[in-house]
């Protein structure tokens, strides 16, 4: 029997668990059957995008337009299409207002606005308009099916839903399809990979009650801080289900294990749930606070996508951890030897049978060249990395979503036939001291958008003022613009109301470029007197969300490699060990994040992965990979390394500990890396480009963490630094060997 120390604190859990097994059984069914039906409705409570920018010029330009006006600006862009019809006709204008009288009779705040955009193509069989709303966003999330339903096309005609409701609810419907898609795909491989892993009925399904229980549990509960009025992405449960099913099943996969380990070794079940919790149990709390470090990284960026994602990591994560401490361990207790029961393969086929050899022998060919490997490894990763430093970010509407759904097909055709810079102008509030029909006012936006029109890169200004450009006199102009009438109709439009002017700049610049960047910075630090301005509409919310992602992105890294050290430090009680850990972490990630680019930006192998290349990156892609990745890739180190340790601390030989940690944990790292790579990486083949992106980014960190890092660079490290690995200041406690060995 294995000495260890009876007073450990996991060593004493896995007892208690142990005898309370029934008991913690039973509490776990409740929960799980209690919120299992809220879990299956969860998502459709997520209804934010997550991606304003609260707080930003661009937002509180929002606020303004939209307290003024009273509206948050929903509405319904439908897009008609006819093969045979030329839809600029007024009979045919007609007739699609016919057609809209059942919606028009609903939630509707006003008339519906032809779209007299610029066309860029003399095809005339495409028209649009848009239907305002009477609805707040969610409100208009939840009746959107139904307004569709009331949308039917003329004859010989064709009518898209897009815009940002249409965009929303088609993104929820996706997230649906997507984790379904997930569970379907990735759970029977998992089973199969488990099945070789360990053989038996028991055993084999075990991981998969703990991924299930997890994912469940965090959904079932996060419907309930939804309908509190907790706004959450909806983007939320793919996290969840990506994180829960990997997460948990990986964290089974070595309790499970580690149990028939030393269910040969120890004399009594008890004694080897206690064992297997105060070994695996105490590696798997340790890694879960990996994974914690890096999702609480994505707190440093005030966009609630990032801040919805990190609560429902952070809380399938430490479900998983929970759930594999408490009941995984009272099952282990209750099937005991009937764990190794009900044989579904050949001893022979089984991976935990037949690979222990081959990774001592693979550490030991390693370290018989450390230095040469350790190069060509790095130089690989760095090669890997290098298109990294050309990303260009950017920030996706309805490109997020494939063509074959309405609202991107709708927005495609809506670029296609008219001018996005006329569509989506940018819009700038002016506040006025006096009303915007005094003739004061009048005069001060005046000189405004005579400056404004002078600036390089703006096309063309819109603004109230239109309508009484004939009219040179300001007094004149303002008794025009104070009749009844008008007022009505410049309420209507949206762009006047008491003291507020809404104006719009066409620019000159095709959209997301540096030049419509610039053109906003511009437009943003130019003052005038008496005037109170903010720069908002699609292309200032973009650069806002961008500049809040870059200006945290040092603070991500900052916290998560700190934090994650400062873990690592006492949990290997050494000073090498941990940043040796995030370094190697650190260029597997950056190396995945550049494949990541070269696909995604710069299009190589886009075809073949059936993605769109848009000549950038979502912004949110590197920051999402980065702390996603960062903890769970760092738990197969953790993994490894503790068992190096644990071997360390009985021979106090560096080598012989490095192969026989990379023995006894080889088959069974690769085996849980293969199953992440198998249930993330369905993501690949998913709907929404954000999952797709994150899908591949994490799939290929772990699969060059499971090789490369772990099978080459690790041994070959342990090596070369020798004696240095074990290195800590005496208040660490570094570890003792029992016994001391020295090493060729």
């Amino acid at each position: 029997m294995r000495v260890t120390s009876e007073h450990s604190w996991f060593k004493q859990w896995g007892k208690q668990m142990y005898r309370f097994r029934y008991t913690v059984l039973i509490i776990w069914l409740v929960i799980f059957i209690g919120l299992a039906g809220f879990a299956s409705q969860a998502q459709s409570v997520f209804k934010d995008n997550g991606f304003t920018p609260e707080g930003s010029d661009s937002d509180r330009g929002l606020v303004v337009i939209t307290d003024k006006f009273n509206t948050e600006n929903v509405y319904m862009q439908l897009v008609y299409q006819s093969d045979k019809l030329d839809l600029t006709l007024e009979e045919n204008k007609k007739k699609i207002i016919d057609s809209l009288q059942p919606l028009l009779e609903k939630e509707v705040a006003g008339e519906p606005r032809w779209t007299e955009a610029k066309r860029i193509t003399e095809d005339k069989s495409v028209t649009s308009l848009q239907v305002p709303l009477d609805l707040t966003t969610d409100e208009s999330l939840d009746q959107y099916p139904k307004l569709r339903k009331l949308v039917e096309a003329p004859e010989e005609m064709k009518v898209y839903s897009t815009g940002g409701t249409a965009v929303l609810s088609d993104l929820s419907e996706a997230s649906k399809r997507d984790a379904l898609r997930a569970e379907i795909i990735g759970l029977p491989i998992a089973l199969i990979v488990l099945i070789f892993v360990f053989g038996t009925l028991f055993a084999s399904l075990l991981p998969l009650i703990v991924g299930l229980v997890s994912m469940t549990t965090t959904l079932g509960i996060f419907y309930f801080v939804a309908e509190a009025g907790v706004s959450l992405s909806t983007y939320l449960p793919n996290i969840v289900t990506m994180l829960g099913l990997a997460v948990g099943i990986d964290y089974a996969l070595f309790l499970v294990s580690r149990f028939r380990e030393e269910l040969k070794i120890q004399a009594t079940i008890e004694a080897a749930v206690a064992q297997t919790a105060h070994t695996a149990g105490k590696s798997i709390f340790f890694s879960g606070l990996a994974v914690l470090v890096g999702l609480f990284g994505m707190l440093f960026i005030p966009l609630n996508f990032f801040q919805s994602l990190c609560l429902g990591g952070a809380l399938v994560v430490t479900l998983s951890v929970v759930v594999g401490n408490t009941l995984l361990l009272s099952l282990l207790g209750i099937f005991g030897h009937k764990i190794n029961k009900f044989h579904l393969l050949p001893m022979r086929l089984r991976s935990e049978n037949r690979q222990g050899g081959i990774w001592r022998k693979i550490a030991y060919t390693v370290m018989r060249r450390p230095f040469i490997l350790s190069v060509l490894i790095v130089a690989l990763l760095v090669t890997l990395l290098a298109p990294l430093f050309g990303v260009k970010f950017g920030v996706p509407g309805a490109e997020v979503l494939p063509p074959k759904y309405e609202s991107r097909y709708g927005q495609d055709l809506l670029y296609k036939t008219f001018d996005q810079r006329e569509i989506e102008p940018l819009l700038i509030t002016v506040e006025t001291k006096k009303g915007v029909t005094d003739p004061t006012s009048i005069q001060l936006i005046r000189d405004y958008v005579s400056e404004l029109e002078d600036m390089s890169g703006v096309l063309r200004v819109r603004s109230y003022l239109d309508a009484v450009a004939n009219v040179p006199d300001v007094k004149q102009a303002s008794a025009v613009l104070s009749s009844e009438q008008v007022k009505s109709q410049l309420i209507q439009a949206g762009s006047a109301k008491d003291n507020l002017a809404v104006l719009e700049i066409v620019s000159q610049y095709k959209p997301k470029s540096d030049a419509v960047d610039q053109l906003v910075d511009k437009l943003r630090n130019k003052e005038h007197e008496g005037l109170t301005t903010h720069v908002t509409g699609s292309e200032p919310f973009r650069i806002d969300m961008i500049s809040f992602i870059v200006n945290g992105i040092p603070w991500v890294l900052t916290f998560v490699l700190g934090v994650t050290f400062i873990i690592l430090l006492f949990a290997f009680r050494s000073v090498v060990l941990p940043l040796k850990a995030v370094i190697m972490n650190v260029l597997s990630l950056g190396a995945s994040l550049g494949v990541v680019v070269s696909v995604f930006q710069n299009g190589h192998f886009a075809e073949l992965l059936n993605v769109t290349s848009s000549g950038y990156v979502n912004a949110t892609t590197p920051v999402l990979i980065f702390c996603v990745v960062f903890g769970i890739s760092m738990d197969y180190e953790v993994f490894l390394i503790s068992r190096i340790i644990e071997n360390y601390e009985q021979t106090g030989d560096n080598s012989l500990s490095t192969a026989e940690g990379l023995r006894h944990t080889g088959g069974l790292i690769t085996s849980a890396a293969f199953i992440l790579i198998v249930v993330v990486g369905t993501f690949m083949f998913t709907d929404i480009e954000i999952m797709k992106s994150l899908g591949m980014g994490l799939s290929l960190a772990v699969l060059l963490d499971a090789t490369v890092i772990r099978i080459g660079l690790v041994p070959a490290l342990m090596k070369l630094l020798g004696p240095a690995n074990w290195w800590a200041p005496k208040w660490l406690g570094p570890i003792q060997p029992r016994f001391v060995k020295n090493e060729d």
